[in-house]
Formats: C-alpha cells, sequence, structure tokens
C-alpha cells in the first residue's frame, strides 16, 4: 500500500490521455471506454449523467473525443443525453488536422430496435464525410432498417442481437482503430464480457445518491474482467483514473 501525494500540476487535461500508446489490437481496433461514476457506484441521476460531472469531467469528457477515431454510444444514452455531432476546440481540430485525422470523429450508434428519431441532430448536422453510423442487426424492422440507411452508415453486426465482436470488427472495417466508447452501462458491460475493453477512463464524482445503476453492467455468468491501475488524476474533489486491461 502507498500514500499518494499531489504531484505535478497538469495544465492540459487531456495530455496523460494523449501520451498514450494505443496500439490496434483484436480485431484491428483498440477500444477505450470513458464513464463517470458517483462515490456509490451510480452511474446517472435521474437518468442523465449531467449531474454526475464535475466541471472538470465535462471538459475532458470535451477533449476525450479528440484522441478517437469513432465515438460508439449505445442508443439509450443517445435519447436520454439528446446526443449531437462530436465537436472540439479549434486547437485540437488542428492538432487532428497535423496528424491526418478529420476535424472530428463520427458518432456510432448501437441500437437493436432502430427506435431513433432520424431528424435529430445526431444525424442532420453531422458533416457529410464523417456521417452517423448506426450499427444494428440483420434482424432489425425492415422498414426503421431503410429509414438508417436514408439517414446514417449501417453496420449490420449480428443476426438477432448486435453482437460486440461484430460491431467492433464493422467499425476497423470502416478505417477506425481507436474507438471511444461513452457507454451506456450495459452496451460497456457487452463489450466487457466479450473481453473487448482495452482502456477504461473512469471519473469517480464526489457524490452519493443517484440512481441504482452501476456504470457497467454485464450480462449473466459473464467473465469477470481484471484491469490494471495506470493512472491517477485529480481535480479538487473529482479523481480521475485509468485503467489497461490485465491479465488473467
Amino acid at each position: 500500500m502507498h500514500v499518494l501525494t499531489t504531484g505535478e500540476a497538469v495544465s492540459d487535461l487531456l495530455a496523460p490521455y494523449a501520451a498514450v500508446e494505443r496500439r490496434p489490437g483484436r480485431l484491428g481496433c483498440w477500444v477505450m471506454g470513458h464513464m463517470v461514476g458517483g462515490l456509490d457506484g451510480s452511474a446517472a441521476i435521474d437518468g442523465r449523467v449531467g449531474r454526475l460531472s464535475t466541471a472538470p469531467d465535462v471538459e475532458l469528457f470535451r477533449l476525450m473525443r479528440a484522441l478517437a477515431d469513432v465515438v460508439l454510444v449505445g442508443a439509450q444514452t443517445v435519447r436520454a443525453e439528446g446526443y449531437g455531432p462530436a465537436r472540439l476546440p479549434a486547437e485540437r481540430i488542428k492538432a487532428r488536422r497535423a496528424a491526418g485525422k478529420p476535424d472530428t470523429p463520427p458518432i456510432a450508434i448501437v441500437s437493436r430496435s432502430l427506435d431513433l428519431d432520424w431528424t435529430a441532430k445526431i444525424f442532420t448536422d453531422a458533416p457529410a464525410d464523417r456521417r452517423t453510423t448506426v450499427i444494428t442487426c440483420e434482424n432489425a424492422d425492415p422498414d426503421r432498417l431503410a429509414a438508417a440507411r436514408g439517414a446514417a452508415e449501417v453496420v449490420l453486426a449480428g443476426t438477432e442481437r448486435v453482437e460486440p465482436a461484430a460491431a467492433i470488427a464493422g467499425l476497423a472495417g470502416l478505417g477506425h482503430r481507436t474507438v471511444l466508447c461513452e457507454g451506456g452501462p450495459t452496451w460497456l458491460g457487452e463489450l466487457v464480457a466479450a473481453d473487448l475493453l482495452d482502456e477504461l477512463c473512469l471519473t469517480i464524482s464526489p457524490l452519493m445518491g443517484g440512481d441504482p445503476l452501476p456504470i457497467s453492467v454485464t450480462p449473466p455468468a459473464a467473465p469477470v474482467a481484471p484491469f490494471a491501475l495506470r493512472h491517477v488524476l485529480a481535480d479538487g474533489d473529482t479523481l480521475f483514473l485509468r485503467y489497461e486491461r490485465g491479465t488473467r
């Protein structure tokens, strides 16, 4: 056991995360998860994440997308949080251009039901060269699937349900190498159960009393997945933890 002491100040909140070498591995992608939880493990308050997030967490959430080739998120989270296309500050866009990347990463939505509003900004405001992607399955409702193809790029990943491995392979097939998963808890749990989560960036918010919903909901009988702590940052009473997949 060690006592952690205050270290040097970090002027750029994203810098410790940007310095990580992320090598695409299984299925051609490195999969990051970025979540916030309260002290009691809750992942939401009144069904939404926003009230859990402190100011530095909000800023990190916005900046973390600069590291991604695609932002992956479940449909329920898109509906609850009112998602739109990714936005980044000018200096982050400049850095991405210098690295040969598009200005912002596209959003990829996981949805079996395709119960989505195709007139929402997540679809209508997405740049033409970075259309929103919808990941669904072959047996999705045919009419909704046709509507999805009219509003977004579509990836079929499984027959009856969205299979995590097929979803990640589908994103790799579109040229995405760094996948940033922003939840929700059920989809994150599916990735963990499939042994596809390479990294978890977890913010611990100094709050208790949120919804009885953890940051990850793994399917029944899923194996336990070990992770190794790589860094700890603090801003006031908010903790920022970064883990990478451990070894069994």
